[in-house]
């Protein structure tokens, strides 16, 4: 089992079936863990009181990722509280369905403005705290498998995504002299739950393909998480760990 006991994560969209999965793993790892909304979360309240019950260190903060000052003063909480960020995983995004011919200017900058641009907003509050003590720290974006091999009616996100991968490359290339290592995370098709029933026909094609014979769940990617985060990967930068079940080596023809 991977240590990270006595570090920090901040977990942005926390509250969501993803973001809950990669909470459940770094506390397993033993990490103090702020639990991250855009607003009041019933959902992550209850995160934090279960994570406390059980004897972590945990926080809720909330703020919107589009926002500088929000989350310069979300940082600023975390940071307050526990000491400093060790961990940022930027989890937070929208996976909206539009045709491209039928999408408008607002449709599209909604998505890229949560998906990439919050990203980077997230990033540039966090990334000067982890500069500050010289310790340096890790940061992992949650990408796509879309953002190598794109779906219909998703351009937006597709696009979006393909950026954030590149923005992980980018940083690990501009922050690496300050010690703190910058990964992204690509998901195949993940199972929240209620997938089958509410997306019948995406789940049925991914099930006739995919060489794990089965779709990814919130923990499975909170478990790659917690692998670039650990001192296991800690030579690891610039680099996009696709967790999808073998589906990117499927042959399309």
């Amino acid at each position: 089992m991977i240590d990270l006991s006595g570090k920090t994560v901040l977990v942005t969209g926390a509250d969501g079936g993803l973001g809950q999965g990669i909470v459940r793993q770094f506390a397993l790892a033993g990490a103090n863990i702020a639990v991250h909304a855009i607003g009041p979360s019933e959902r992550a309240e209850q995160m934090v009181a279960r994570l406390r019950d059980s004897g972590k260190q945990a926080m809720n903060v909330t703020g919107d990722i589009r926002s500088e000052a929000e989350m310069a003063a979300v940082a600023a909480a975390v940071a307050d509280r526990f000491g400093r960020i060790d961990v940022l995983v930027n989890n937070a995004g929208i996976q909206p369905l539009c045709a491209m011919e039928e999408m408008d200017k607002a449709t599209w900058e909604q998505t890229v403005d949560v998906d990439l641009t919050g990203t980077f907003v997230v990033t540039q509050a966090v990334s000067p705290l982890m500069r500050a003590d010289g310790k340096g720290g890790q940061i992992t974006h949650i990408a796509s498998i879309e953002a190598s091999l794109p779906a219909k009616n998703h351009s937006h996100y597709d696009a979006a995504k393909a950026g954030v991968k590149m923005y992980a490359r980018s940083g690990a290339l501009e922050l690496g002299k300050y010690g703190i290592r910058v990964n992204s995370v690509s998901p195949g098709l993940v199972d929240r739950g209620d997938l089958a029933e509410q997306w019948p026909q995406g789940y049925g094609s991914w099930m006739a393909a995919v060489p794990l014979e089965r779709t990814a769940f919130p923990d499975d990617i909170g478990q790659a998480c917690v692998f670039l985060a650990s001192d296991l990967a800690s030579f690891i930068s610039g680099h996009d760990l696709v967790v999808d079940g073998g589906m990117s080596a499927v042959a399309a023809w």
